[in-house]
């Protein structure tokens, strides 16, 4: 074939790197955002830390319960015990391995860098803040539990698994937005169920969504960086 014919080849490397998107797009605002959730964060842990602020806090979670109580019907329970079951370790592992078996296979070491450190940071922190609060569970759960109360590992798990699974699937702009207000959506709606089931307090299941976002920004904002 003459030179002047000859088809440009793309090397197999630089066709990896277009496959490759930002994490985080948006400097600026995205180390706003991940600040700010790191700091709610931190306030609530704080919070839960001193006995006299968790007796306020323990009034809310206490009407919270009651009104739970007063107001269950049998699809919002069954809906709430499907909740429990997918946020079971039985199903958030599987998940987790087939997102990163796809980034592995997909050659996008970045994401799945960004996506394991999450996890892998989440996973360390739930054991350790239970043992160190050790607080108590609400009486008369509808579902199974085990462990200390606060946080709630059904919400880490189920928020940090869809944010960061987001974060590294799909490439920032509109289509990420859509699927962001789903992970969001998701990770309240597992919040309410753990408060409703009586398996948390209120405070519990909103720190475990606070924390479990944080471990996906934080992990997508240092290997951006990198």
């Amino acid at each position: 074939m003459r030179a002047g014919c000859a088809v440009p080849r793309v090397s197999r490397p630089a066709a990896a790197r277009r496959e490759e998107h930002l994490l985080l797009a948006y400097p600026g605002r995205d180390i706003a955002v991940t600040a700010v959730t790191v700091v709610l964060t931190a306030v609530i842990f704080a919070a839960v830390a001193s006995q006299g602020v968790l007796a306020h806090i323990q009034h809310v979670d206490n009407a919270w319960l009651q009104l739970m109580d007063t107001h269950r019907s049998g699809p919002v329970t069954a809906l709430a015990e499907f909740l429990n079951f997918l946020g079971l370790v039985s199903v958030t592992l599987p998940v987790r391995i087939v997102i990163a078996g796809y980034l592995a296979l997909r050659r996008r070491w970045w994401h799945l860098a960004a996506f394991v450190t999450a996890i892998v940071m989440s996973e360390a922190l739930i054991g350790t803040l239970k043992g160190i609060y050790d607080r108590a569970r609400p009486p008369g759960s509808l579902v199974a539990t085990s462990g200390a109360s606060f946080p709630s590992g059904h919400s880490i798990a189920a928020t940090v698994t869809v944010v960061a699974a987001v974060i590294a699937l799909v490439p920032p702009g509109r289509r990420r937005v859509w699927w962001g207000a789903g992970a969001v959506t998701f990770s309240a709606l597992m919040a309410l169920s753990r408060a409703y089931l009586a398996a948390h307090w209120l405070s519990d299941a909103i720190a475990g969504v606070l924390l479990g976002t944080s471990c996906a920004l934080l992990a997508a904002l240092v290997v951006g960086a990198l």
